[in-house]
């Protein structure tokens, strides 16, 4: 098999996420039509079924050797290999998609031995697109390269960081009890043990989230219980943009693209490590999800 094009293929993942956008753009989701997986809160949609056939298809034809993974497609026990590997979230932010709220994207990753190399993120209701090729940085809309601040600042810590999380579908059990007490900590004053980081946001899709603080946005972001579908395009995108991938327990400082918890930094001249190991120091507990 001859070695992948990847600039190839990133032109046709973007021409993908363009008619998956047009798709989007044109649905008319509600609350009431959307169908639910596991729980009210993990929900999919007609439209979601269908941008994942569009973009599946489509790479078939044209690269029929390589390995696909997406959500829609997604069976227990299926796990990404060291082959060329097309991953896709049809739409990361279902439950926004179908609330109205414009916090939504296509996500279309390339890994090569598991390794995040290609990423194509795009948000048709705010015509926002993030793509990075690896080694050859990170972009906003084709020409506004990430960080947006070309010397970011460095990090001094928690208490002045904007922090991004997520709720999540899983509300009981042990990795629920880890993230809303974690949650707690992080808010908390410092003298009775927290972080009183500036804020917490949830924009309500793991892609976005980290491509904010690929784009220099937000400081951090903290996130277990999402899958490789959700953040092997924002991965790639995030390294270019000179920032950092550990895990989000504590300790793990070479995640795997589908080890399901993460914790993203943003670039900075100084203070990458240090806000890893004081965040690790705040979680309540260990996740325990299911690969």
């Amino acid at each position: 098999m001859a070695d992948p094009n990847l600039q190839e293929i990133h032109d046709f993942l973007i021409d993908l996420a363009k008619k998956a956008g047009e798709m989007i753009l044109a649905a008319n989701p509600s609350t009431i039509t959307a169908d639910s997986k596991k729980n009210s809160s993990d929900l999919v949609t007609e439209t979601d079924q269908a941008v994942e056939e569009m973009v599946s298809t489509s790479l078939k034809s044209r690269y029929p050797d390589y390995e696909f993974l997406g959500e829609e497609t997604y069976k227990p026990g299926m796990r990404l290999t060291a082959s060329p590997t097309f991953i896709c979230d049809p739409i990361d932010g279902t439950v926004n998609f179908v609330h109205g709220y414009p916090y939504v994207c296509i996500s279309l990753g390339f890994t090569l031995h598991k390794t995040p190399v290609v990423g194509v993120i795009y948000n048709p209701f705010t015509a926002t697109l993030y793509t990075a090729i690896k080694g050859h940085g990170a972009f906003m809309n084709f020409t506004t390269r990430l960080p947006l601040k070309a010397q970011p600042e460095p990090l001094t810590g928690l208490s002045n960081a904007l922090v991004a999380v997520e709720w999540g579908s899983d509300r009981s059990g042990v990795n629920w009890d880890v993230k809303t007490r974690t949650f707690a900590k992080l808010g908390a004053p410092k003298e009775v043990g927290g972080s009183m980081v500036h804020s917490l946001r949830s924009l309500g899709s793991a892609a976005l989230n980290m491509c904010g603080v690929a784009a220099g946005t937000m400081d951090v972001y903290w996130e277990a219980g999402c899958w490789a579908w959700d953040v092997a395009a924002a991965w790639v995108i995030l390294k270019e943009a000179g920032g950092l991938v550990v895990d989000g327990n504590p300790g793990g400082w070479q995640p795997e693209v589908d080890g399901r918890s993460y914790l993203a930094v943003r670039a900075a001249p100084s203070g990458q490590r240090e806000i890893v190991e004081e965040l690790w120091g705040q979680v309540v507990g260990r996740f325990e999800y299911e690969s």
